[in-house]
């Protein structure tokens, strides 16, 4: 009988690992995403790395984490991606020191890791993609140089002012790099650097005093066309818009290159965004193709002459762009319906097979019961000789005592709750836990979790999740005095804001007002 388990056993797993073999195309590689900031540059870099899922020879699941300009936040999101359990990490540092730690820490775990954009204080990467922002720099350094050639400035040299983004960051002072090593290739200029930081607001007011003090600028450059918004408005302030040529570095269709259409601008750079090539480098990695450690992406001035058929071109390229993301979106819902259809197809034959196992238990529990009403019988008359045996009756009552000590019984629910219990708590830190992850845990499917949790507490796991989280988060609220932001990444959420939102949905009120109390 023995055997015929065996072969039983045998032959399901065999046709598990030749259902899964068959429907599984190749791994997925996770991919961690942490953005420094937003706007509309870093939005058009994840449309294309999001559309570019997809669309080489091995998938990729990217996942992304914004830091709003906060570096702490930024490390400890860096740390959350490498324990979710990612394949590679793409970081665009807030600023370049800071980070460093993070990044050591990634590399110890294997985790590869490629700066885009911009770079940390380490040169313990794996590659980096991104425009050559020396050589934006540069080249904005030499239009200005032919701007300033056909200003008239009756007696004195044609003032240039550069206004940098914040120092700390690579960027800014890889432009700066740049366009102070042809400005000092030209003394015939008068040339001015201010450092400010990445707001139109820190540009404009370095403008204004500049204007207030009476050194009019003829070229004003900005490190980004944000910035130059900025500059744009104190200049027009102060009225003399026609005298000063202002210029930037992005050249997105509908801030940069728009604002040149406009006449806000004189000129600027495209600073290439190439999400898509983000996820080619990070497949070449994983798959162990050839790459080049550093990435440079080509890019172009945009000037009055050019700036129509260039924002033509790209807006083209951005409505692809959309199609794409609309294609990428049919195509998850596919996949979905696909793996769907997968299961069931598994849970069916599992279902045959279990009744054939069925079968052949039955016919031998029925041959065992025979044997045991035998035996059962031959019991009975030796209990019977026992009891009605005076000499006996004394180990009768020692043997047949109850006893008090042992455990009451505890039901299937009650333990499957305590193990849910614990698989929450355990994974609640972790912001991208899937319902599969949860289920494989449980050593149960998504649809049984599913079914389990909402039979036993009417609600769905991830409707379970929530409330667990935020409870845990009441709890903390009440019996620590770690600040707001800080519970809600501990207990597993991406924003605070949102944290506040379901907390106040949860409990009528949020959670300052809870601490306040």
């Amino acid at each position: 009988m023995r055997r015929i388990y065996a072969y039983i056993i045998i032959l399901v797993t065999a046709m598990l690992v030749t259902l899964s073999s068959c429907s599984d195309g190749g791994r997925t590689y996770k991919i961690g995403v942490s953005q420094c900031s937003q706007g509309a540059w870093r939005q058009k870099v994840n449309h294309e790395m999001l559309a570019a899922q997809h669309l080489y020879e091995h998938e990729a699941a990217v996942t992304i984490a914004y830091s709003y300009d906060d570096t702490d936040l930024q490390i400890r999101q860096i740390d959350s991606l490498c324990d979710s359990g990612i394949d590679l990490l793409v970081v665009a540092p807030n600023e370049a020191a800071p980070i460093a730690d993070a990044i050591a820490r990634a590399k110890s775990k294997g985790i590869p890791v490629i700066f885009f954009d911009r770079k940390a204080a380490t040169d313990d990467y794996t590659a980096f993609i991104g425009g050559n922002n020396q050589e934006a720099g540069r080249t904005v350094a030499d239009y200005a140089v032919s701007l300033a050639q056909g200003i008239g400035t009756e007696g004195r040299r044609p003032r240039v002012l550069e206004v940098t983004a914040t120092m700390s960051t690579s960027p800014a002072q890889e432009r700066h790099q740049g366009f102070e090593s042809v400005m000092r290739a030209h003394p015939e200029l008068d040339y001015v650097c201010i450092n400010s930081e990445w707001s139109a607001d820190s540009a404009r007011s370095v403008v204004s005093q500049q204007l207030s003090s009476g050194h009019v600028p003829d070229i004003v450059f900005c490190h980004s066309d944000f910035m130059a918004h900025g500059a744009h408005e104190a200049v027009e302030e102060a009225g003399l818009r026609t005298d000063v040529r202002i210029l930037g570095i992005d050249g997105m269709p509908d801030e940069g290159i728009s604002y040149v259409q406009q006449g806000v601008e004189d000129g600027t750079y495209i600073y290439p965004t190439h999400g898509e090539k983000i996820v080619r480098l990070a497949l070449d990695i994983l798959t162990g193709k050839s790459y080049e450690r550093d990435n440079f992406l080509p890019s172009m001035m945009v000037t009055p002459g050019n700036a129509d058929l260039v924002a033509m071109n790209s807006r083209e390229l951005l409505r692809q762009g959309d199609d794409i993301i609309t294609i990428h979106g049919k195509l998850e819902q596919s996949l979905l319906h696909y793996d769907v259809q997968h299961k069931l197809l598994l849970a069916s034959i599992i279902v045959i097979v279990a009744l054939v196992v069925a079968v052949i238990m039955s016919l031998r529990a029925w041959l065992l019961a025979r044997k045991a009403i035998r035996q059962r019988q031959a019991v009975n008359e030796e209990q019977t000789l026992f009891y009605t045996d005076a000499g006996s009756r004394r180990l009768h009552d020692i043997f047949d005592k109850p006893d008090d000590d042992l455990p009451p019984p505890r039901s299937q629910d009650v333990l499957f709750a305590e193990q849910l219990n614990e698989a929450i708590r355990k994974h609640m830190s972790n912001p991208n836990l899937k319902m599969d992850e949860l289920g494989d845990e449980m050593k149960l499917s998504r649809v049984q979790l599913y079914r389990r949790v909402k039979a036993l507490t009417g609600q769905s796991p991830v409707e379970l999740l929530r409330q667990m989280r935020l409870q845990r988060a009441y709890a903390l609220l009440q019996s620590t005095t770690k600040t707001v932001n800080e519970i809600a990444y501990e207990v597993g959420f991406n924003t605070p804001g949102y944290f506040s939102k379901c907390f106040r949905e949860q409990y009528g009120k949020y959670p300052t007002d809870l601490r306040a109390q």
